[in-house]
C-alpha cells in the first residue's frame, strides 16, 4: 500500500488548544467545572440554542437525551413506544433506543441524499409512532420542511442525531436544532475534536434540567435551585451533595476538552468553509465517473466526508475499488455502518420491525464507501483521488 496521500481525517489544533490544555492544568482541576461551562455557553450561543450540556462523546449525547426522555412531564418515551430509525447510521444511533425498551422500526434512506427516503419516512408512520430520530449523515442535514409536514399534528418527537454535522444549516438554521433535543460529537476524526466530547442542545428547559442532573449520577447537585426535577432545591448544599433523585450516570466531561473546544468553536465558520470549497473539488472530480453516485446536498451540508456508491453497471466491484483507492493511499471506510438492520445485535436483541423492505440501504452496505474531508484545500488529494479512480475503471 502506498503511504496515505489522502488520510480520513487529521488534526486542526494549534498553540491556542495546547496553550487552553496548559491553562487546565495550570489551574490543577481537570474534572467537570468553569472551562466546561463556558463552552457550553459559547457552543449554545453558535448553534441559536437556549441549553447546551457537555458529555464525554456524542455516544453519550444520544444516550443522555434518550434516557432524560424517559422521565419527561410530557415527552416522556415509555418501553414499547415505536421510533423510526434510518437504516444507515451508527450504533450509538440505535443503542440507546433499544436500552430503554423502545420498539425500533427502520426504515429506508434516499440513495441520493443517504437521510431518510422521505416517501418511505411518510409510510412508516403509525398510530403507535412516538418518535422519529433523524440522523443528519456525513455533513447533510435533512430536509426538514418535509418532515415537519409529515410529522405535521402528531404527537411525534422529533430527535437528531447530528453528530457528523456540526455547521450544516437547512434554510439558514443550524442542524442538530430541529428536534426537541440534538447531539454533537468532539471526537478526533470530526469537524471540532476535544480529545473525546459530546454535546446535547435543546430549547426545553425541563429536559435540559433532567439532563444535567442524569449526566452526573442523577444527583442535585448541578441543577438550578428552582428546576423541573425537584421543585425548589435546599440552599444546604451539604444536604444537596448526594442527593439523588433520578437513575442517572457518570457522562461528564473533562475540564481539558472544555477548554479545547472554546478554541475549536471559533475555527468551525473556517473548517465548514474549507469543507464546503472540498466539496466543490469533489463534485468537479466526480463529473468524470458517472459510474458513482455521490451524495446530493441538502441545505448546506458542512460535509464530513464524501460518499460513493457504485451503480450497479458501473463494470467493477467494490473490492476493487477499494483495492485501487487504498493502493493510491486514500482511506476509504463502509459508508458510516451500512445497513445496520443487518447486524447481528439487531436481530438477536433488538425489539424491532422493518418498514417495507431496505433495497437502498442495501445498495450502500454492500457497494459504498466513503473518503475523508478536511479544513485545509484539497487540491492534491483531489489528483490522487483522480488517477486512482481512472485507474480503477481503466
Amino acid at each position: 500500500m502506498a503511504d496515505t496521500a489522502f488520510p480520513l481525517a487529521t488534526a486542526s489544533w494549534d498553540d491556542k488548544e495546547y496553550a487552553a490544555i496548559q491553562r487546565v492544568i495550570a489551574s490543577g482541576h481537570f474534572s467537570m467545572g468553569g472551562e466546561v461551562a463556558q463552552f457550553e455557553r459559547d457552543f449554545a450561543e453558535a448553534m441559536g440554542s437556549k441549553y447546551t450540556v457537555m458529555v464525554n462523546s456524542g455516544s453519550s449525547a444520544n444516550l443522555l437525551f434518550v434516557a432524560s426522555l424517559r422521565y419527561h412531564s410530557v415527552h416522556g418515551l415509555q418501553p414499547g413506544d415505536e421510533v423510526l430509525v434510518p437504516a444507515v447510521s451508527w450504533s450509538t444511533t440505535y443503542f440507546p433506543l433499544h436500552q430503554y425498551g423502545l420498539k425500533l422500526k427502520f426504515v429506508d434512506v434516499d440513495l441520493d441524499t443517504l437521510n431518510f427516503d422521505l416517501n418511505a419516512l411518510a409510510a412508516a408512520i403509525t398510530p403507535r409512532t412516538r418518535a422519529l430520530m433523524a440522523v443528519n449523515l456525513l455533513g447533510n442535514p435533512n430536509d426538514f420542511d418535509a418532515i415537519g409536514r409529515i410529522i405535521d399534528e402528531r404527537d411525534i418527537v422529533l430527535l437528531e442525531d447530528n453528530c457528523e454535522s456540526l455547521g450544516a444549516t437547512f434554510n439558514g438554521k443550524q442542524a442538530g436544532t430541529f428536534g426537541l433535543a440534538g447531539s454533537y460529537s468532539a471526537f478526533f476524526s470530526h469537524h471540532i475534536s476535544t480529545m473525546e466530547g459530546g454535546i446535547v442542545v435543546t430549547d426545553d428547559e425541563e429536559l435540559y434540567h433532567i439532563m444535567l442532573s442524569m449526566r452526573a449520577h442523577g444527583w442535585t447537585r448541578n441543577l438550578p435551585k428552582e428546576n423541573h426535577v425537584t421543585g425548589t432545591k435546599s440552599d444546604d448544599m451539604f444536604e444537596e451533595a448526594f442527593k439523588f433523585v433520578l437513575p442517572g450516570y457518570n457522562l461528564r466531561p473533562l475540564e481539558m476538552s472544555g477548554a479545547i473546544g472554546q478554541e475549536q468553536l471559533k475555527k468551525l465558520p473556517m473548517i465548514v468553509e474549507e469543507r464546503r470549497a472540498n466539496a466543490e473539488r469533489f463534485r468537479a472530480v466526480m463529473e468524470e465517473f458517472p459510474q458513482i453516485v455521490i451524495q446530493r446536498e441538502i441545505g448546506e451540508s458542512s460535509w464530513f466526508g464524501f460518499s460513493m456508491v457504485l451503480r450497479p453497471d458501473a463494470g467493477i466491484s467494490r473490492a476493487a475499488l477499494i483495492e485501487a483507492l487504498t493502493g493510491a493511499g486514500v482511506e476509504c471506510r463502509p459508508i458510516v455502518a451500512g445497513n445496520f438492520a443487518k447486524n447481528a445485535v439487531v436481530t438477536k436483541y433488538f425489539d424491532y420491525s422493518v418498514h417495507g423492505n431496505l433495497a437502498n440501504a442495501d445498495i450502500v452496505d454492500t457497494n459504498g464507501l466513503f473518503i475523508g474531508n478536511h479544513h485545509y484545500p484539497l487540491d492534491p488529494q483531489m489528483d490522487v483521488l483522480r488517477n486512482a479512480l481512472k485507474s480503477a475503471f481503466s
